[in-house]
């Protein structure tokens, strides 16, 4: 099994099945975004930068996606942090996953490329 396929095989339940939804979100939202392993984390990359990547918070155990130039955005629902490069959109994995947000904030960044 691939390292990629590892990562979401390991995750516990509602994680699991919340990030396997959280990458179709991702590859839906537009046709030439891929899906890579890359610096150990589950990436999606878009003219081979990376676009956003998953991940799950240390604190809460909650999933999050990393928005990629997500720092040159502001959204309310964006978490910038002590980051340089991304901004973190936290997804409760018991509730509904807002894709019209996530959608929106990939909208804003689509245009800084």
């Amino acid at each position: 099994m691939r390292a990629i396929d590892n990562f979401y095989e390991d995750q516990d339940e509602p994680n699991q099945s919340c990030l396997l939804a959280l990458k179709s979100i991702i590859l839906d939202y537009d046709e030439n975004i891929s899906s890579r392993w890359y610096y150990s984390l589950p990436c999606f990359m878009y003219q081979n930068q990376i676009f956003c990547y998953l991940w799950i918070d240390k604190k809460t155990q909650f999933p999050y996606v990393a928005i990629g130039k997500g720092i040159k955005i502001e959204h309310p629902d964006l978490i910038p942090g002590k980051r340089t490069f991304t901004s973190i959109l936290m997804i409760d994995p018991n509730k509904d996953i807002p894709i019209q947000t996530i959608y929106s904030i990939f909208d804003m960044v689509m245009k800084l490329y």
